[in-house]
């Protein structure tokens, strides 16, 4: 459809219709005009899965690792397929635009939101997420590139003032949204945060870059409730605020416009992307809606794929693989192996319809082959998990489940039905409720005391057989979204219980303005004593011919609305792992994390597998690599620290209100560079089940300075399996007119091989691994002379390296 075309549309519309189109009408909807054919538009939270429209774990997704795991990957042929599968599943639920992917960077170890975002370098993050959005569009779905920009970090989000000098906002920060725009991005978000003084929705950066100098010619929404004023954002090049229907703009914008504080035509020029939006997803006119195929290989295998693809050997002393039939008894060990964290916590999540727990997936690699034990060892401090089907019955039927009931004023039930989850996020409520109410019958299988929790705000109550437990008022300290709505603290009670005697539950939460409509019930064990649980699982690494220990953080620790205070497992789990590792040297130990935490005892055990969160295929995934069906085919997109305290960028916490980005462009790996130090674990690593050596290096020994070149690398596989290598670039520039990192990453290709074979790895380096952002000329620069390439298996590990000249520009040659 043509600019003209479109002009039309807007033309038939008068100020009011125009607005209404700007504003959404639901929290995940935009509005309809019958008028020129256009349907509402519907959004959905990703990108670990599209969850529609309903938090209703009766409406299940397909649950994909975390964005940390997929940028592990550094397949993009790969994250182009799970965009299609993201496609699919936005067509199943009615979805046009789904929030995804997250382009902020692994600035810190410690942001809170680590698991939703690809990468600490700007490049692997930009490639990353344009092949996602290159495979949801090719199939008529929106991605959104969000949060633009420099949202890198969760405390005092909704207000915080980042300071970053223009040079790293160009050259780190925007640089992953041009990858997008170039991708051919269909939406962008802007975050909730402000970059030097200005909130991003209403941000001079909307219009240039991201719309004047790149051509981005999509639609720019807000993140859920991040527009306050109506005229700032309408004046800059914010096009859609969301949700609705209550917004500034909803009623201030017409106003603003008659009384010429904004623009006719900027509003005009808005609708103008909302309909070309609507037109590319099939909302606007006659055009049918794609159906985006399933993956060849089904959606569980892709899945279970995904998860191999992603996980990271971190060590290994030839314990892995594991050989099935050399294996009389396996014990595995850990709470995360029966319970693992899947996914982050947060807005992105998403309700599956089943998980394969790494112990399920260990038992079905074994069944007939070999024997498993399971213990759980030292719990950790975890708050108690949501109620589930599998725990409890809703008292009412019976059957497996809760009874959620909604009350008015008088106690008087006005609606009631069974769920299948202690956690209701947006429970359809009938009118006038002023209670919600939960109930169940838990069946306990241990006597002791166990911790009942309820999460929300407002007044509410626990009580287990009839006896108040809980009874406290709760106001709202904050008015995060993802915490009001989605996460809500969790208060704590505890009751005596004996093993085999139901009991009944009652939690209550009374409904007041502004307090969300988030309630959770969950319910956890007493807990064993520690120095009884480790001696279990002593006793049983030490009778196994091999242990598999599973940690990890919870759903507490890295979520959306928090950044992290620490990097440590606790010392629950460090004392598991090496009490485990002296019983028995055939330890592997599987981490399970967004992002990174500290390893003390990574020199002590004979390997060390990280698996991310790994989406609903976790333990199938995980059994795959641990017995070598699949190679662990990972690269870390992030450096890992061995102590918080070496990792030379931390700072999440703005002081009065202002975060200064002090560390320039030295950032994740470029950080440790610059300082001399050295991490547990590089930017880039990642073993394999094989090895190999580098040969020959092919590189141009001049290069034009806007210009892509191919760099060649030979490797040969020196092992005694197939394997897939990743081979990386690295760019430096001593002596420079300005400032550099020590060295930054340009490039990479992976190539696969067979015992003995060799292959030829060809990295394409773009023209903007060798440009600068000049502020002074407020423009790109290429400074001529030489430049070091090296080529390395991570960004600390060095195979080659070789000078390569950059020309003068062909304008400045004779000058």
């Amino acid at each position: 459809m043509t600019d003209d075309m479109l002009d039309r549309l807007v033309g038939k519309l008068d100020l009011e219709r125009k607005v209404r189109l700007l504003t959404g009408v639901t929290t995940w909807r935009t509005a309809a005009e019958a008028a020129i054919g256009l349907r509402e538009m519907v959004f959905s939270d990703g990108p670990a899965g599209v969850r529609g429209e309903a938090w209703d774990e009766r409406r299940t997704s397909c649950l994909l690792p975390s964005a940390s795991a997929l940028g592990a990957t550094w397949d993009e042929a790969l994250l182009r397929r799970l965009g299609g599968l993201l496609a699919a599943e936005a067509v199943r639920r009615g979805v046009d635009v789904v929030l995804a992917p997250t382009l902020n960077l692994h600035r810190t170890p410690l942001g809170g939101r680590h698991f939703e975002c690809f990468s600490e370098d700007p490049e692997l993050t930009g490639r990353t997420g344009a092949a996602l959005i290159r495979g949801l569009q090719e199939h008529g779905v929106a991605a959104t590139a969000k949060h633009f920009v420099a949202n890198d970090s969760e405390t005092d989000r909704l207000s915080v003032d980042v300071r970053v000098s223009e040079r790293a906002l160009r050259e780190v920060y925007l640089a992953p949204f041009e990858a997008a725009v170039d991708a051919g991005a269909w939406v962008v978000m802007a975050g909730y945060n402000g970059v030097d003084g200005t909130t991003m929705t209403a941000h001079p950066l909307l219009a240039e870059p991201l719309k004047g100098e790149w051509g981005f010619d999509g639609v720019v929404v807000s993140d859920w409730a991040a527009v306050r004023t109506a005229e700032e954002p309408a004046r800059a090049a914010l096009d859609l605020a969301m949700p609705g229907p209550a917004s500034p703009w909803a009623a201030d914008l017409v106003r603003a416009v008659r009384a010429g504080r904004v623009p006719e035509s900027a509003v005009d020029e808005k609708v103008r992307r909302l309909l070309r939006l609507a037109r590319r997803v099939g909302a606007l006119g006659d055009v049918p809606r794609r159906r985006p195929p399933l993956p060849d290989e089904g959606v569980r295998r892709l899945l279970r794929h995904a998860v191999a693809a992603g996980a990271v050997l971190l060590r290994n002393d030839g314990v892995l693989p594991l050989d099935p039939g050399g294996l009389g008894t396996v014990a595995v060990i850990g709470e995360h192996a029966a319970s693992p964290r899947v996914q982050g916590g947060g807005s992105a999540g998403v309700f599956p319809s089943a998980v394969v727990t790494p112990l399920a997936g260990i038992r079905a690699c074994l069944r007939g082959r070999g024997r498993v034990t399971y213990t759980a060892g030292p719990s950790t401090d975890a708050p108690p998990e949501p109620l589930d089907a599998g725990r409890c019955t809703d008292p009412r039927s019976g059957e497996p489940g809760l009874l959620l009931r909604c009350l008015d004023a008088e106690g008087r039930e006005l609606r009631a039905e069974r769920r299948l989850s202690g956690r209701l996020l947006e429970p359809e409520l009938a009118p006038d409720t002023h209670t919600v109410e939960i109930r169940a019958l838990l069946r306990p299988d241990t006597t002791g005391a166990w911790t009942f929790g309820i999460g929300g705000f407002g007044r509410m109550t626990i009580e287990v057989d009839g006896h108040v437990i809980l009874d406290g008022t709760y106001p709202r300290e904050t008015d995060d979204p993802a915490i009001v709505h989605v996460t809500p603290p969790l208060h704590t009670a505890t009751g005596r219980l004996e093993r085999g005697r139901h009991v009944h539950l009652v939690a209550r939460r009374e409904l007041v303005p502004g307090s969300g409509r988030a309630t959770v019930l969950a319910a956890a064990p007493p807990r064993r004593a520690p120095d009884e649980a480790l001696a279990e699982a002593v006793e049983a690494a030490h009778g196994a011919d091999a242990a598999i220990v599973v940690v990890g953080t919870t759903e507490h620790d890295e979520t959306e609305g928090y950044d992290r205070t620490h990097l440590s497992l606790g010392d629950a789990q460090n004392d598991l792992v090496r009490a485990v590792a002296a019983a028995n040297p055939r330890t592997v130990v599987v981490v399970n994390s967004g992002g990174p935490v500290e390893l003390p005892w990574r020199d002590e055990v004979a390997a060390v597998l990280l698996a991310w969160f790994p989406g609903q295929e976790a333990g199938a995934g995980l059994a795959d690599v641990l017995f070598g069906r699949r190679e662990p085919g990972g690269r870390l997109p992030t450096t890992w620290a061995a102590t918080l305290a070496d990792a030379p960028v931390t700072r999440t916490r703005p002081v009065d209100g202002r975060l200064d980005y002090t560390e320039g462009l030295h950032v994740g790996h470029r950080a440790w560079l610059r300082a001399g130090t050295r991490p547990a674990y590089w930017f880039g690593h990642g073993l394999g089940y094989t090895t190999w050596e580098y040969g020959e290096v092919d590189a141009p020994a001049r290069i034009e300075p806007n210009a892509s070149f191919t760099v060649r690398v030979e490797v040969r596989n020196t092992g005694t399996r197939s394997g897939r290598e990743v081979v990386q670039v690295y760019l430096a520039r001593a002596d420079s007119a300005v400032e550099r990192p020590a060295r930054w990453f340009a490039g990479h290709a992976a190539v696969r091989a067979e015992p003995g074979g060799s292959v030829v790895a060809e990295v394409v380096v773009t023209p903007r691994a060798l440009r600068h952002w000049s502020s002074r000329d407020g423009g790109w620069c290429v400074e001529p002379g030489t430049y070091r390439l090296i080529v390395g298996r991570s960004a600390g590990l060095v195979e080659h390296e070789t000078d390569v000249t950059v020309g003068h520009p062909p304008e400045d040659r004779n000058a």
